[in-house]
């Protein structure tokens, strides 16, 4: 207690705090007498763990519950157990299978203890006990084992005979099946051989007969198919040619293109449809007026033949009467009867002049009923050809702005990316050119080839038609020339009745007059119905020969047409040329900080405004005589692409799409070149060497672009 005392008192003065529980403890336990040196503590700690290690090695551990003794190492006895071996024996036979096996029942004998030389104490025999007992019962669980398994295996080897002997059996069935189904094959297929031999020679004799037939016809089949391989070949080429084409447009604008034609196609056979049946229409309506119209004709004919019979009924009671009366006045009667023949005469001759005036007028009636229907087809064709025209520029139109809408949205995904990607905007606008230039090839390819279908479509659809008129026209003819002759030959019998009549009643004075009167008539009709002919086959020739003359117009014209056709494309092609070889000519355009405008929309205002700017300088400066011969033909409303720099001067101008008229494709370069343009501003000028505004241009009292 005297030092904690007197660091106590050594603290108060001084105030110093407490010592840690560490150093007290140290202080309270140091060493003290022959511990003090270093060396001897360091037995002592060496001594302590020796001692401790070797109480614990010697403890040992039984099965027990109680505590562990103390034993010395060196007195247990420690033996070798024996190797365990175990030999599997197939079980013996099933008559001796109740008996139990020695070999499987009879314990393992047990090596002997060992024999100590020593004591033992009791929980060394306990534990050896103990350790006995766990070898026996593992060298039985063993056997068990091994029984179980030989069963096993037998079971195992029994199975496998039984499901031999079953696919033995299956395989012997399968097999005898087998030999069956053959015979039955065999015998129908003899069965069938001899059918076959009979139906061939059956076939035989018909194929003898009929050989000659089927020379001919396939000698014409194989006219035909070389004819059809032919055009099969020129239509795969140029199919071929098309789809190589179309393979390289964009899927949104196929799908666009598809529907937009699918419609036209749809609306051009409603339209063609509701046009055969119009026609229909009229040529049932003008059968029923030419069958009402030859009724009439007969009805009118039937009066005035019965007219005439009561007129010549009446003139022979007089006649009969004034030959009853007195003889002085036979002179006054031959008079009348001169008188009467006359006048019969004079009204035949006039009824045959009317019947000649009405077929005059029915004939021209039927000629202004004819030229009203050609003249109707033909303006129903002019029609359908506006209509049709009027819903390929729809369709243009219509692709014109899902591609401008197209480009907008490319140009606005372009425009949102910043400046650190401006040379890959820039290699994106140099493969968007190369790509536009392959679409503007391929567009005019594809325009070519729809205009070589629609002038081969156009030229069928007319030689149809020339052919169906002819045909109609001839019929007509020949209709009406059926309906003259048996008019003629009614009007003849009626006549050479009449006179037969007239003949056998008067004298023989009137009976000679009537017969030279009807001789007369005879040779009268004859003439004129000869000069009807005449002048019907006269008429049939000119007709032939004007149709003739129309259809070599129309195709003098066609064949203008086309050739218009092919030297336009010819001139866009060269035009194509020209700018891809100055493109290649001009290297540095490539590296120039380009920009497109294609729509309406960007995200740099200025650019808008510089475009619109321009845009409205175009319309208030275009000539009023282009605007008017534009506006007069028929045209396509053209998309031009122009590119200026930055000073305002003009690098290109490009038709995208063509009008389909030269002199408006030629006109709209020539004066965009010869208009003075505004130089860009200075931010513009900053960001921006060329600019390229592509619009649609369309005339109507003014020029539009969009």
């Amino acid at each position: 207690m005297r030092p904690m005392q007197t660091a106590k008192n050594n603290e108060a003065p001084t105030r110093r705090p407490l010592p840690p529980l560490a150093a007290v403890l140290a202080y309270r336990w140091r060493p003290r007498g022959w511990l003090v040196s270093e060396p001897r503590r360091q037995t002592f700690a060496w001594s302590i763990s020796l001692l401790v290690h070797a109480l614990i090695l010697s403890l040992t551990f039984g099965d027990g519950l109680d505590l562990p003794g103390l034993e010395l190492p060196w007195k247990e006895r420690r033996t070798e157990m024996p190797e365990l071996r175990v030999r599997l024996s197939p079980p013996p036979a099933p008559a001796d299978e109740g008996a139990p096996s020695t070999s499987a029942s009879a314990p393992r004998p047990t090596p002997p203890a060992p024999q100590s030389t020593g004591a033992l104490t009791v929980l060394d025999h306990a534990a050896l006990q103990a350790r006995r007992q766990e070898a026996q019962r593992q060298e039985a669980l063993r056997q068990e084992a091994a029984r179980r398994e030989a069963q096993r295996a037998e079971a195992a080897r029994q199975l496998a005979e039984r499901r031999a002997a079953e696919r033995r059996a299956a395989a012997r069935q399968a097999a005898a099946q087998r030999e069956a189904a053959q015979q039955a094959r065999a015998r129908e297929l003899a069965a069938q051989q001899a059918e076959a031999r009979e139906a061939a020679a059956q076939e035989t004799a018909a194929r003898a007969a009929a050989a000659q037939a089927d020379a001919a016809r396939q000698s014409a089949e194989r006219e035909a198919a070389t004819q059809r391989e032919a055009a099969r070949v020129a239509a795969e080429q140029q199919e071929a040619a098309v789809r190589q084409a179309a393979e390289r447009q964009q899927a949104d604008n196929e799908l666009a293109a598809r529907q937009a034609a699918e419609q036209v196609t749809a609306q051009r056979a409603e339209m063609e449809r509701l046009e055969v049946e119009r026609q229909d229409a009229l040529r049932q309506a003008i059968a029923r007026a030419e069958a009402e119209r030859v009724e009439a004709t007969r009805q009118a004919a039937a009066r005035e033949a019965q007219q005439l019979q009561q007129e010549v009924e009446r003139q022979e009671a007089a006649r009969q009467e004034a030959a009853q009366r007195a003889a002085e006045r036979a002179q006054q009667a031959q008079k009348a009867q001169r008188e009467a023949a006359d006048r019969e005469e004079t009204a035949r001759q006039e009824i045959a002049r009317q019947e000649l005036a009405r077929q005059e007028l029915a004939r021209q009636q039927a000629a202004r009923a004819e030229a009203e229907r050609l003249a109707n087809e033909q303006l129903t064709r002019e029609r359908l050809e506006a209509q049709r025209q009027a819903e390929q520029q729809a369709a243009q139109r219509l692709e014109a702005e899902q591609q401008a809408a197209a480009q907008r949205e490319a140009a606005r995904q372009a425009a949102e990316r910043a400046e650190a990607e401006r040379l890959a905007a820039e290699q994106q606008a140099a493969r968007e050119a190369e790509r536009q230039a392959a679409d503007a090839a391929r567009q005019a390819a594809q325009r070519e080839a729809a205009a070589r279908q629609e002038a081969q479509r156009l030229a069928e659809a007319e030689a149809a038609q020339r052919a169906t008129e002819l045909a109609a026209a001839q019929a007509q003819a020949q209709a009406q020339a059926q309906a003259q002759a048996q008019a003629q030959a009614q009007a003849q019998a009626q006549a050479q009745a009449q006179a037969a009549r007239l003949e056998a009643e008067g004298q023989a004075a009137a009976r000679a007059a009537a017969a030279a009167a009807a001789a007369s008539q005879a040779a009268t009709q004859a003439a004129e119905a000869a000069r009807l002919q005449g002048e019907r086959d006269a008429a049939a020739q000119a007709e032939a020969a004007r149709l003739q003359a129309e259809r070599a117009a129309e195709d003098e014209a066609r064949e203008e047409r086309r050739r218009a056709i092919g030297r336009q494309l010819n001139e866009e092609a060269d035009r194509r040329a020209a700018a891809e070889a100055e493109a290649q000519r001009n290297p540095t355009v490539s590296s120039l900080r380009r920009v497109r405008m294609f729509g309406r929309y960007d995200p740099n205002r200025e650019l808008v405004l510089y475009a619109e700017a321009w845009a409205k300088r175009i319309e208030m400066n275009m000539p009023v005589e282009l605007v008017r011969q534009a506006a007069r033909q028929r045209y396509t409303d053209p998309v031009v692409n122009v590119a200026i720099r930055s000073d305002g001067t003009i690098e290109s101008v490009t038709v995208v799409r063509t009008s389909g008229v030269a002199a408006i494709d030629e006109a709209i370069p020539r004066m965009v070149q010869g208009m003075t343009h505004l130089p860009f501003t200075p931010a513009m000028s900053r960001l921006y060497d060329v600019i390229e505004i592509r619009r649609s241009w369309h005339f109507d009292v003014a020029v539009r672009l969009y």
